[in-house]
């Protein structure tokens, strides 16, 4: 009679069960295909998920074999818990795989390869951080779950909420700043401030968001390079960002032109060059002079695209086109500096001038005269008690009783 329980027939559970296996898988494939007939593209994204579950159901066979065919008593405990940690991280493995699944079949639904994709980027958005938020949560559950099956790990769980105080307290400090970019992250990608795609410019640069995570945010500049910032930026820095509600934009174009160019004919000239472009949407093409400064008149030219790219293509390609335009058919319009040579005028006008100009306050006229007179002339002094007129224009040196002889008493003896 076979004995089951030894060696030999431990060998052949083992193999029963794999063969069990592959025929479940077979029949799950095959209706699966069933299905994937009406719905073309189904069985392809079901990939990760079909190799995760095939590693689950292989393990619990296994596990119910060896089980059942042990021989050796003593070592099915440690076997038993062996698989049921296996089983237990598979289960969590494929759970991922589950969530992976249905959220991009919810994607699929919402493609972004299309012109008005703003709805499309704010759920591709929220549903990746959904899905790493409950990556994080199946990873740590699958991890407790696990724990809770090894020995001792009560009494281990125990002693960590014993500490629990002083645990968090240290934990708060240190993560600090990565929760900050955690609840940041989440609070961008629900409240629509910036989605995936979005053009943006921040740190001042210009490019696209490329990727949102729950800590960090990556935007692909447009010279291809990757500018990564921390999810607190765009919650504590003001940015821009060109796609919030549509992608239309308004572009200008500066020129520092001369004061004889026809504005009409600038006109004329950036309607057609717009009507030729196929980066125009049709909206705006306008010119405007908007300043006069420094001996030039500046004309701005305001022009409207799809979006960023074609606004920037549209706004080099009317320079070009209105730097040639001016260069070949209004060359009178660009820009020119003008030097008046004043110097033989005003020498000739001071040679012409012999007679004196009244327009001196105190000399060249006779109302100035008198007006000098009236702060030069006599001034009072008084002197012991008595008024006495210093005279300085009618004052004679060589008077003795002049108060201004300064020669001594004994000089004049």
């Amino acid at each position: 009679m076979f004995e089951w329980k030894s060696w030999l027939g431990l060998a052949l559970a083992v193999v029963i069960a794999l063969v069990a296996v592959v025929v479940v898988v077979g029949v799950i494939s095959l209706i699966v295909r069933g299905i994937a007939r009406l719905r073309p593209g189904v069985y392809e994204t079901l990939a990760p998920l079909r190799r995760r579950l095939r590693v689950l159901l292989a393990l619990l066979a296994i596990w119910v074999a060896i089980s059942i065919t042990l021989p050796v008593q003593d070592l099915r405990d440690v076997t038993n818990g062996v698989f049921r940690v296996l089983v237990i991280a598979a289960s969590g493995w494929v759970l991922i795989a589950v969530i992976n699944l249905l959220l991009n079949r919810a994607l699929h639904r919402y493609p972004i390869d299309v012109p008005d994709n703003r709805a499309a980027r704010r759920i591709r958005t929220q549903v990746q951080l959904i899905r790493r938020v409950l990556a994080a949560v199946i990873v740590i559950v699958t991890v407790g779950a696990i724990l809770l099956t090894l020995p001792g790990a009560q009494a281990l769980g125990a002693s960590v909420l014993a500490s629990a105080g002083l645990v968090s307290v240290v934990a708060g400090i240190a993560a600090q700043s990565a929760l900050a970019n955690v609840f940041a992250g989440m609070q961008l990608a629900f409240s629509d401030a910036i989605r995936v795609d979005d053009v943006v410019i921040a740190d001042g640069e210009w490019g696209r968001i490329e990727e949102i995570t729950l800590t960090y945010i990556v935007v692909s500049i447009w010279d291809q390079r990757r500018l990564v910032l921390p999810s607190t930026y765009f919650t504590t820095t003001p940015f821009q960002n060109w796609t919030r509600n549509a992608t239309e934009l308004l572009g200008e174009v500066n020129f520092d032109l001369d004061w004889r160019v026809s504005i009409d004919q600038m006109r004329t000239q950036l309607k057609k060059i717009v009507a030729e472009s196929d980066l125009w949407d049709g909206r705006t093409a306008n010119i405007q002079v908007v300043d006069t400064t420094g001996g030039f008149v500046r004309v701005r030219v305001l022009i409207s695209a799809a979006d960023s790219g074609a606004q920037w293509d549209l706004r080099t390609h009317v320079r070009e086109e209105m730097v040639e335009w001016l260069q070949s058919k209004n060359p009178a319009a660009l820009p020119r500096t003008r030097v008046l040579m004043v110097e033989n005028e005003a020498r000739a006008r001071s040679k012409g001038s012999s007679e004196p100009q009244d327009r001196g306050l105190f000399s060249g006229s006779a109302e100035a005269d008198a007006r000098r007179q009236e702060f030069t002339g006599a001034i009072p002094v008084q002197e012991n008690g008595r008024d006495n007129i210093l005279d300085v224009a009618e004052s004679d040196p060589e008077d003795p009783h002049d108060p201004l002889d300064k020669r001594s008493t004994h000089d004049k003896d």
